[in-house]
């Protein structure tokens, strides 16, 4: 027994607090114990109780930082003295988010647990900056991916699957990898002119979007100094920007394009 401590494995959206759901700011609110990194934002992360032990587990360039099997024995531990434990993520908990493994090692303690599903910045992020993943004159396929993915073997991509799918492509996680992915798209015979957008701070007041096409983007991300956290949506539907974007009530103006 585990004196009747839980973990909740909670998705905060994408980084407006407004796109949070009822469920996660209850719990937030509920918690004795939050687990949390930077990637919520930080409107988020300002909005977080004191009335909670909060324990940053977030990863800084040039500090030492706890690795995933000591936040996994982290959450175990605060748990089982009895406690209610808000592991807060950025997006959603499943999604390239580790939930999955941390719900695995849980589950192995015999920690009772529930995942509180999130807005995703896949799709969520793209809305905001005037793009829809999908339309039906421009794609019916939607493939989300990670820029990091393990180092360990071969890539679980099928990168030539993925040039010719003729859908939309979502990397999340995929700026300082751009160099690397944006190559094997077009070796593999994906367009040099399909567009291109990266959403920086994607829904938060300073996103900011910056446009090209598949051979002239990473040029453009180096000369405006694009930085995490970013997503790219790379397929035709980014044409539709052109379109929507006017309506969207977010400083995001700051684009840049290759023409």
């Amino acid at each position: 027994m585990h004196s009747n401590g839980k973990v909740y494995l909670v998705g905060s959206g994408p980084g407006d607090p407004e796109l949070m759901t009822v469920a996660a700011l209850r719990l937030i609110g509920e918690a004795d114990v939050i687990v949390y990194d930077q990637l919520p934002g930080p409107a988020i992360l300002a909005s977080l109780p004191d009335c909670a032990e909060r324990i940053d587990v977030g990863k800084y360039a040039g500090d030492h930082t706890l690795s995933q099997e000591e936040i996994n024995r982290l959450l175990i531990e605060y748990a089982a003295q009895g406690k209610t434990v808000v592991r807060l993520k950025g997006g959603d908990p499943y999604l390239f988010g580790r939930g999955g493994e941390e719900a695995i090692e849980l589950r192995k303690a015999g920690i009772p647990f529930e995942v509180v599903p999130g807005i995703t910045s896949a799709i969520a992020v793209p809305a905001y900056a005037g793009i829809p993943v999908t339309h039906r004159d421009h794609a019916s396929i939607l493939t989300v991916i990670t820029g990091h993915e393990q180092k360990k073997g071969e890539s679980m991509v099928d990168w030539e699957w993925l040039a010719q799918s003729k859908g939309t492509i979502v990397v999340l996680m995929g700026v300082t990898t751009l160099g690397e992915y944006i190559p094997k798209l077009m070796r593999h015979g994906m367009g040099e002119s399909t567009p291109v957008a990266i959403i920086e701070r994607g829904t938060r007041e300073d996103q900011v979007v910056t446009t090209g096409t598949l051979n002239t983007i990473v040029g453009i991300a180096g000369e405006h100094g694009v930085k995490a956290p970013a997503i790219v949506v790379i397929g035709d539907v980014v044409r539709l920007r052109e379109e929507l974007s006017d309506y969207i009530d977010i400083a995001d103006q700051n684009s840049a394009d290759d023409s």
